[in-house]
């Protein structure tokens, strides 16, 4: 039976200090109960001696020290988790959305335990997101860890969508989900993944968990784990290809910097947290692959940084614990190029090894090479023609700026209902290439000039 205790000290804000407590361990769940009957759910945050500093799930209102009590539940946060929870909206805690109720195959730690890097399996399976940007140039593997990189206004969310709806194991009939995390967001936000899913279908295969901006930042902080919680139930129970595509990361690293500053803790760069990293790592280091199971975690944290700053400290920590990145360009995006993929700067550190003969097809990290050789080429010749005018421009030059602007227009520019697969996006790039003078084509051998070079209509 769990104690209740009649000791709270002191409330501020979403923390309570209850003294005199006993055998209560950290991230411990508890109960406030109200003179009127009401329940508030809260968690440990710190032990110190026998003073036990709580956070709410809600805001404090009717919290009066004097008559209310606490009950200590003697467990974490835990997740109730079955198959039935495919198709299905929750909210940032797992509670449904609708009017239904999960009977639970098994209840899980939201915490979750690390994967032990030795039983990790490398990540070398192509995933099709449809997307030829990504597929084509900056190719996701399954188990990869592969950030989008944001800026406040552009369209990734539309992105994300697409990803959820499009992706796929290519060449493979396994069960492939998909678990969206949707942190902080707006309720139109919200409303716009819930209605797209059901609209193309998508939802039947998708677990949907929405937390909402007006939440609580407690709230927040548990949505990614419930929904990692979630995909290792789907992937390592279940067998099944799980794509986790949370957003968005800042607003998890922002709630994260919230509670820090009501714990009076001593700020690291920009006021968050000196424990943003562990704390990021731990959440990105569930996805992957175990040796001996079937399944497999691929996660996609969409992140939007602040001031379009690449060296803000939440992309900054996210690069270093993620195998590459994928950045929006807010330049493309007023040239009106959807979705606006920088591929130049984007950057897959794990596409080496989801490419090839018997994953993509044989010509495909040839062509990729010359594609991002020649996009590079082609935006240097329309600087300097933008500073010395085209007639200052050799020929060759002025064919590499066309390339460059085709390139944006056919390639990455796709909107965000085409769903292409890798054939097509490397037909497309075999396309543009054959633009170029045969000659200039020196990232390619010769087998697959003869075979492609110019053949593509």
């Amino acid at each position: 039976m769990p104690k209740e205790y009649r000791t709270i000290q002191e409330v501020a804000g979403p923390l309570v200090m209850v003294s005199g407590v006993s055998g209560v361990s950290y991230n411990e769940l508890g109960e406030i109960l109200l003179e009127n009957g009401e329940k508030k759910r809260c968690r440990v945050l710190e032990i110190n001696g026998s003073n036990a500093l709580v956070q709410l799930f809600e805001n404090s209102t009717g919290i009066n020290p004097e008559t209310s009590r606490v009950k200590f539940l003697g467990h974490t946060m835990e997740l109730g988790v079955s198959e039935d929870m495919l198709g299905r909206v929750f909210d940032g805690l797992g509670n449904p959305k609708e009017d239904f109720e999960i009977i639970p195959e098994k209840r899980m730690d939201v915490n979750g335990v690390p994967m032990n890097p030795v039983s990790r399996n490398y990540p070398e399976e192509f995933i099709q997101t449809g997307v030829s940007a990504i597929d084509g140039l900056n190719t996701l593997v399954r188990g990869q860890k592969l950030p989008i990189f944001s800026g406040s206004g552009l369209p990734h969310a539309n992105l994300a969508a697409q990803i959820a709806r499009q992706a796929k194991v290519a060449g493979s009939n396994d069960k492939f989900a998909v678990v969206f995390a949707a942190i902080g967001i707006t309720f139109e936000e919200a409303n716009f993944f819930v209605e797209d899913f059901k609209k193309t279908g998508a939802m039947e295969r998708t677990v949907l968990f929405v937390n909402l901006a007006d939440d609580p930042a407690i709230e927040r902080i548990a949505t990614p784990k419930i929904a990692l919680t979630t995909a290792e139930y789907l992937a390592f129970d279940k067998g099944m290809h799980v794509l986790v595509i949370m957003t968005d990361i800042t607003n998890y690293a922002d709630a994260l910097r919230e509670i820090s500053a009501a714990r009076k803790e001593v700020p690291s760069r920009r006021g968050y947290p000196g424990y943003m990293y562990t704390d990021l790592a731990a959440m990105y280091e569930r996805a992957g692959r175990l040796k001996g199971r079937d399944g497999s975690i691929t996660l996609i944290p969409v992140l939007t940084m602040p001031e379009d700053d690449k060296t803000h400290p939440i992309p900054d920590l996210t690069g270093y614990i993620t195998e590459g990145q994928i950045i929006l360009s807010r330049s493309l995006y007023r040239k009106n190029i959807l979705p606006p993929i920088d591929v130049l700067p984007s950057l897959s550190r794990l596409k080496d090894k989801g490419i090839g003969e018997g994953k993509t097809r044989e010509d495909h990290a040839n062509t990729m090479n010359q594609l991002f050789a020649a996009y590079s080429r082609g935006k240097e010749a329309k600087e300097l023609m933008a500073v010395l005018g085209e007639a200052a421009l050799t020929e060759l030059d002025r064919m590499y700026a066309k390339f460059a602007d085709e390139f944006e227009k056919e390639y990455v520019s796709q909107g965000y209902n085409t769903d292409r697969t890798i054939e097509e996006t490397l037909n497309i790039g075999w396309r543009l290439l054959s633009m170029l003078p045969r000659a200039e084509l020196k990232r390619i051998k010769d087998e697959y000039l003869d075979k492609y070079y110019g053949k593509e209509g």
